[in-house]
């Protein structure tokens, strides 16, 4: 029998910034986050469907501090982005990439990848207010900092809020806080890059993960490890002849075995070997790969089953 998940919670950060955790955080239950001035709010990011966005709205509702004014999407996931259209009259914010991701073709997921779950009334509601390198955000006099991270990492497309009068730091998904890291649409050498030269010098005390508990900078270094660790086996497995899959089979996780999501480790070699192998088409950071097949790759590995989505 499955465990029941808790409840969605919101934390107060203080001075008016909030997280909106969602357990247990695993496929398509992503956290978000607001922060709330004296004539509305700033929200960071939706939900993956219609009965979680619309919980987390009236989570906001409920604190009596105006309307949803302003919606920042961290990247373009459908997690954080499915929900868009539940926030009426609000001005949704992201990179032009993250744009681009959402109003542009994209090859149908397989089907029996993810267990069934209902998605709602999902209107779509891209970004229409894109930048390239980042913008300031004031809540009152409070200035937040959306940050585009400069490569690709998780997606092609991640960006941050940081607020530094606060170190406060909401990190999308370059940060999973006991998850598996997901890089297959993004870059796991870029990941590295930028959790170590954008991330760790901001300093922040307080880190909103994409997914899991509310955390601080020691989150970090043993994510940087995990993607070291991905690395080294995707040189090996290239080295080896193997396929992603056969690399993953053959891999003993150790300490991350104790991570959720496991197989992810699959899909990240996907995006690994391409990054590695002697291909100057497939080593760019971010350059196609097939998703679909890393997908089912995925699913193979999980013993044929389809990946738990509790959403």
């Amino acid at each position: 029998m499955t465990a029941e998940l808790g409840p969605p919670r919101v934390e107060d950060l203080g001075g008016g910034l909030y997280a909106y955790i969602q357990p247990d955080g695993s496929w398509m239950i992503n956290n978000t986050g607001f922060l709330v001035g004296a004539n509305g709010v700033v929200a960071v990011d939706s939900t993956s469907t219609e009965r979680r966005t619309r919980a987390f709205v009236d989570s906001v509702a409920a604190l009596g501090r105006g309307p949803i004014h302003t919606l920042v999407n961290t990247h373009s996931h459908p997690d954080h982005t499915a929900g868009n259209g539940w926030f009426p009259g609000a001005t949704i914010v992201a990179h032009e990439r993250t744009r681009a991701e959402l109003v542009g073709p994209r090859p149908p997921m397989p089907a029996g990848i993810f267990e069934p779950y209902e998605p709602g009334e999902l209107a779509s509601a891209p970004p229409f207010l894109t930048y390239t390198e980042g913008i300031t955000l004031w809540v009152d006099d409070l200035r937040c900092e959306v940050r585009h991270v400069g490569t690709p990492a998780h997606t092609t497309n991640d960006s941050i809020v940081w607020v530094p009068e606060r170190s406060v730091l909401y990190a999308g998904d370059l940060l999973f806080q006991g998850g598996t890291p997901f890089l297959l649409s993004g870059s796991v050498a870029g990941a590295v890059e930028v959790l170590e030269s954008v991330i760790a010098p901001l300093g922040a005390q307080t880190i909103v993960p994409g997914h899991g508990p509310v955390c601080g900078p020691e989150l970090i270094a043993p994510t940087v490890a995990y993607l070291r660790f991905v690395q080294d086996v995707a040189r090996r497995g290239v080295e080896a002849g193997l396929s992603p899959l056969e690399a993953a089979r053959e891999t003993d996780l150790g300490g991350y075995a104790a991570w959720s999501e496991t197989e992810r480790i699959v899909g990240n070699l996907h995006r690994a070997y391409a990054e590695v192998r002697d291909d100057p088409t497939g080593g760019e950071p971010g350059a196609p790969v097939d998703v679909p097949g890393a997908f089912r790759d995925m699913v193979a590995y999980n013993g044929g089953r389809p990946l738990t989505c509790r959403a």
